[in-house]
């Protein structure tokens, strides 16, 4: 196989690109005369005047590095709010990409997306507190551009362990699924001085508990979020991550009036715990219950860990998974399935399974809980050799498997298609 490294430079026209970047920075509305545009046109014309008639060089020197940007957005800030807070420098994104002088420049323009091919503007990323008796916690709210003719759809997302809110948005991209399909996102976030790693805390008594606690705060968010923007109450979701799954089992044991459905991945069941000791036998399979629970209130009671609400929920987990074990997923099946049977005029439940690959090579089994009518109750996924990671999320952020089924997706699928649940 020949170096690719020694083919002399083709030939080109740079006077003819030169022109073609000014017409593009000048039809952005930016400056090239004056300023830092200014510098960055003045190099590049001097890359390409000094790549004319030279030989490839496979290294790169201070000269032909463009590292100026039309914009900057800290490692930390969601790209969605910095395009909605700097709507005129949208237009187009300068160059930060090194063109060696032996690349085809023609080629590489007619690779780029043209200018007015630009990506269309996405909806507004904003942050708030919210504070009640049980203290405080930010969260953020992705409202998807455009209007709607009724009102949206909700989907509440809690991250993981060490995670943020931008963190878990840019892995599970539920921000993209809202731009299609017109709902809200809202991610609550738990603050370092309530859990050291940021994790939820659903192994607390007082955090398991409707009226009190972490549950009292995130559906105080819910509905703070649910009267400013006007969303549907009967079709508000909650769905997380490992100890943000476990949080979102638990919302829908303690506040089954308001989530009319629950997405739990890499999560724990209900009532499994008590405190840091049994969280983590809980995590490794054990069970030890958590002692004077029932139905999301404080009872005297012997322990337990049985969910009494029959909240629609989707499940998934990996059967690789060495963090929390993938025999969670199945308490969490079994939890559900249980309390839908007691609470039905039938028999119970039909049950249908499937499998399949995905085109990352990841095998995977789903099997579905029907009533009488057909409709969907209970819906568990398990992704075959996936650890403890967000199935199909983006490498952007922690804890993802790129290769597996999309569960943001598949939990978009199975949450719009349930029927509207009562409201308050």
């Amino acid at each position: 196989m020949k170096n690719p490294f020694n083919a002399r430079a083709p030939t080109f026209d740079a006077d003819a690109i030169n022109e073609t970047i000014r017409r593009a920075l000048a039809s952005a509305g930016l400056d090239t005369t004056t300023g830092p545009m200014h510098g960055v046109t003045e190099i590049i014309r001097r890359a390409l005047a000094a790549g004319r008639h030279a030989e490839v060089d496979p290294k790169f020197d201070a000269d032909s590095v463009i590292d100026v940007e039309a914009r900057v957005v800290p490692a930390s800030e969601d790209t969605n709010a910095a395009w909605n807070r700097e709507p005129s420098r949208s237009v187009i994104d300068v160059a930060a990409r090194v063109v060696p002088a032996a690349e085809d420049t023609n080629a590489t323009l007619e690779r780029e997306p043209p200018i007015s091919e630009a990506p269309q503007r996405p909806g507004s990323f904003e942050a708030h507190v919210f504070t009640n008796d049980a203290g405080s916690r930010a969260y953020k709210v992705y409202v998807p551009a455009g209007k709607s003719d009724a009102p949206r759809a909700m989907i509440v997302m809690l991250h993981g362990c060490t995670q943020s809110a931008d963190d878990f948005a840019a892995g599970t991209r539920m921000n993209r699924l809202a731009d299609e399909h017109g709902f809200l996102v809202v991610y609550p976030e738990q603050a370092a001085q309530a859990n050291a790693s940021k994790c939820w805390n659903w192994f607390k008594p007082q955090d398991q508990l409707r009226g009190a606690g972490e549950p009292s705060l995130i559906a105080g968010i819910v509905r703070e979020v649910a009267r400013t923007h006007g969303a549907d109450p009967r079709r508000i979701f909650v769905a997380g991550l490992s100890a943000g799954a476990a949080m979102a089992v638990v919302l829908g044991e303690t506040y089954p009036e308001l989530f009319a459905g629950v997405g739990a991945h890499s999560g724990l069941p209900y009532g499994s715990a008590h405190d840091i000791p049994s969280a983590l036998a809980a995590m490794k399979g054990g069970r030890s219950g958590m002692p004077g629970l029932k139905n999301g209130r404080a009872a005297a009671a012997k322990p337990r860990g049985k969910a009494a609400q029959a909240v629609p929920i989707i499940v998934f987990h990996g059967d690789r998974d060495q963090t929390v074990q993938p025999a969670n997923g199945a308490h969490i099946v079994q939890q559900a399935h249980d309390a839908h049977v007691a609470q039905a005029d039938d028999a119970g439940l039909r049950v249908s399974s499937q499998s399949g690959v995905t085109s990352g090579g990841r095998r995977f089994s789903r099997t579905v809980h029907s009533d009488t009518e057909g409709q969907a109750r209970i819906e568990s996924w398990t992704v075959h050799g996936a650890g403890h990671a967000w199935s199909g999320g983006h490498a952007s952020g922690s804890f993802t498997d790129g290769d597996g089924p999309d569960a943001s997706a598949e939990m978009v699928r199975f949450f719009m298609a349930l029927p509207r649940a009562g409201s308050e």
